[in-house]
């Protein structure tokens, strides 16, 4: 009888990927499988095709030379029912249900976690750089037993109840079912003499002290990265990360937004009018800014290049300067005087106050619009 073919089986193409062949399998398999379908003959003989046609499939180097040669390249070597190759049923839930159950060869020692810190900076320091020491509470390797957990010059051994795979194979009826081996609770090791030190754990809290480079241009929620710089893994096994968290400082002169900085700077009306040079302060020193005649309050001048770096690189920021005109208090009377002669030469079109005669014909429209 001339055989199917084994992707036309499975319903994949020749070129699906392992992946999609071992999701359609584990599909197909529940579906036919006849624990599901009791005395039907026709899904029992699926159920079959389907496994052989996994079982070929899923082997990279028999599914090249079916794919070469057919049916006639993998006759004998391990088929379905025999040979290496061959599967129960029981192994075919065990492979379904594996990543259920945690299935599969024990995970060994764990990786270290990973640990998070809040560093607080300020404006000058997240500008300009700098490199701060930090102390961490952590889990670090044990020096006495250097991670093993073990006593200096003993050894973990080999679980005997699971063979140093970390789990154990519980059948219950037709099902094989993985759990986590109660002994050595999934680590395949048991350790007979204890570290005195760490009592067996191959892991002491310490405060371990660190020095972090904070890079030019950084900002509020920029994390930066320290490979192997958290928790220590257990029995040895590769250590956590460190991420810092960065948080900058609230600063008494400037606001930040991205890589501009903006500062309010009180000129007085006098200069607002008739125009003027000050000193501003800048983060990387004073700096001259010009206020041209007639200034606004509200008004921004830019300083180019005194902002803050980018820390992926490219031109910094710049500087925006926010003029703010100062109305003069405690006047004595003859400032008093001067003020109220100069404001008897004003003309009454407010030719002098451009957005005083801006606002009052918006008003004028108004009450006219409203009928009042």
């Amino acid at each position: 009888m001339t055989k199917r073919d084994y992707y036309e089986i499975l319903g994949v193409t020749r070129n699906a990927s392992e992946e999609e062949i071992k999701k359609t399998y584990r599909r197909l398999a529940m579906k036919h499988h006849p624990d599901r379908n009791a005395n039907d003959k026709e899904s029992e003989e699926k159920f079959k095709q389907i496994k052989e046609a996994y079982e070929v499939l899923s082997d990279s180097r028999r599914r090249a030379a079916y794919d070469q040669f057919g049916h006639a390249g993998v006759e004998g070597a391990g088929g379905f029912g025999g040979g290496a190759g061959g599967m129960n049923f029981t192994d075919i839930f065990g492979d379904i249900f594996g990543d259920i159950f945690g299935g599969g060869r024990g995970g060994g020692p764990q990786r270290g976690s990973d640990l998070y810190y809040t560093l607080e900076i300020s404006l000058e320091d997240a500008v300009f750089g700098k490199t701060a020491e930090i102390t961490i509470p952590t889990l670090a390797t044990c020096g006495e037993c250097h991670g093993s957990g073990a006593r200096p010059g003993t050894s973990p051994v080999t679980c005997s109840d699971c063979n140093g795979y970390g789990q154990i194979r519980m059948q219950q009826g037709f099902f094989s079912v993985q759990q986590t081996c109660p002994t050595c609770y999934g680590k395949g090791r048991v350790i007979q003499s204890p570290c005195s030190h760490c009592h067996g754990r191959g892991r002491n809290k310490q405060n371990k002290k660190l020095s972090v480079k904070i890079p030019q241009g950084v900002d509020t929620g920029d994390r930066i990265r320290l490979s192997g710089e958290g928790e220590a893994g257990e029995s040895g096994a590769m250590s956590g990360d460190l991420y810092i968290q960065i948080q900058v400082q609230p600063h008494s002169l400037f606001e930040r937004d991205g890589k501009n900085l903006y500062c309010e700077v009180p000129i007085s009306f006098v200069t607002g009018a008739l125009g003027g040079e000050l000193e501003v302060p800048a983060l990387h020193g004073r700096v001259k800014l010009k206020i041209p005649a007639e200034t606004q309050t509200g008004r921004v001048f830019r300083i180019r290049g005194m902002g803050v770096p980018s820390v992926r690189g490219g031109d910094p920021g710049d500087l925006m300067c926010r003029v703010q005109i100062e109305t003069p208090v405690n006047l004595t009377a003859k400032q008093k005087e001067l003020l109220t002669q100069f404001d008897k030469t004003m003309p009454v079109n407010n030719k002098h106050s451009p957005k005083s005669s801006s606002w009052f014909n918006k008003v004028k429209k108004f009450f006219e619009d409203m009928k009042l």
